[in-house]
């Protein structure tokens, strides 16, 4: 099949990677411009970018899609099969997504409807969901709209972060999306209709593609704000807010006016210590025992943590470097 595919991160690195290795032709990879990064602000390629400058396939990284006619007519003279999108990080136009023959494919990591829209992966952390998965799917104007195709389910750890999560998606995302290109490349020689929306109708029903139907949930950008802990909250929601947003930005709280990220934690119910004690409240503190504290619901054991100017480090070394008394409050 002639594929242009579009994709930015590492989630997308790898479908562009099964499909180069399954021997598609991929005409160009089309990837967000490169981001300064680091103290000196140096440009940095996507994951996307680095494959496939590493394969030589032509890459593309417009400023903008939308009316942008120079990109949109060169996507035309190019005459692909088949656009294949995974997390590019741009809505995409009516009149990009009807250039392909047989359509316009999306990778989406969620069992869709649920969770449409920009970060599906961490809202099912964030959720507490016990399951979630993959998506393949024909993309309309929609947000995630689309007719699905194929999908496969895993249930997620109690502990799992979304960065552990998100590298387990990626790679049944990869596999996906080859499987999805493989039975559209069969239904292709099989296609009997002439027009081009008939054609699209046609690979559409033999592929037993499925509307989404009106049920669905959203899953929106994650704002910065709320990565401050709320001590006022379950030790359940806690968890889940501290596992949710590891590795993408953390949580933080503050202890004697100083700001503490938070990288990993674990819940515990029915400790004696956190009777009558206030919520945020420092229950036990011991090198051996671990760093504990007080919620409206259960208790919160930190186990990962990141001081002030410093790097990420257990409980345990954090103690050894670091006064913390039981009594002390961490602040709301």
């Amino acid at each position: 099949m002639k594929i242009v595919f579009l994709g930015t991160p590492d989630f997308a690195m790898k479908s562009l990677k099964a499909l180069y290795e399954n021997k598609q032709n991929i005409l160009a990879v089309v990837t967000n411009q490169d981001k300064p990064k680091g103290r000196g602000m140096k440009l940095i390629p996507s994951p996307v970018k680095e494959y496939a400058l590493e394969k030589n396939l032509k890459v593309m990284q417009p400023v903008k899609i939308r009316k942008n006619e120079e990109f949109i007519n060169e996507i035309r003279d190019l005459n692909p099969d088949l656009l294949c999108v995974v997390a590019y990080g741009k809505i995409l136009p009516k009149e990009l997504l009807d250039i392909p023959k047989y359509g316009s494919i999306n990778v989406h990591g969620s069992l869709l409807p649920k969770y449409r829209g920009a970060a599906p992966i961490q809202w099912a952390v964030l959720n507490g969901d016990e399951e979630t998965g993959i998506t393949t799917m024909f993309m309309d104007e929609g947000m995630d709209t689309g007719d699905m195709i194929l999908k496969e389910k895993v249930k997620i750890g109690d502990d799992e972060t979304t960065g552990e999560l998100w590298n387990r998606l990626s790679d049944i995302g990869a596999k996906l999306l080859v499987e999805t290109v493989s039975k559209i490349e069969d239904i292709s020689k099989t296609i009997e209709s002439k027009t081009e929306e008939e054609i699209k109708q046609e690979v559409k029903k033999k592929i037993g593609a499925e509307k989404q139907g009106e049920n669905f949930t959203l899953a929106p950008m994650l704002d910065k704000e709320m990565s401050k802990i709320n001590w006022n909250d379950s030790a359940r929601k806690i968890k889940n807010l501290v596992r949710g947003l590891n590795p993408i930005m953390g949580t933080y709280t503050f202890l004697n006016g100083k700001k503490i990220k938070i990288w990993k934690v674990q819940m515990h119910n029915n400790i004696p210590e956190a009777e009558s004690k206030q919520n945020g409240e420092i229950i036990i503190s011991d090198k051996k025992k671990g760093l504990f504290v007080k919620t409206s619901q259960g208790v919160i054991e930190i186990l990962e943590l990141q001081g002030e100017s410093s790097k990420k480090m257990d409980i345990k070394s954090f103690l050894n470097g670091n006064q913390v008394e039981v009594g002390e409050i961490f602040e709301d």
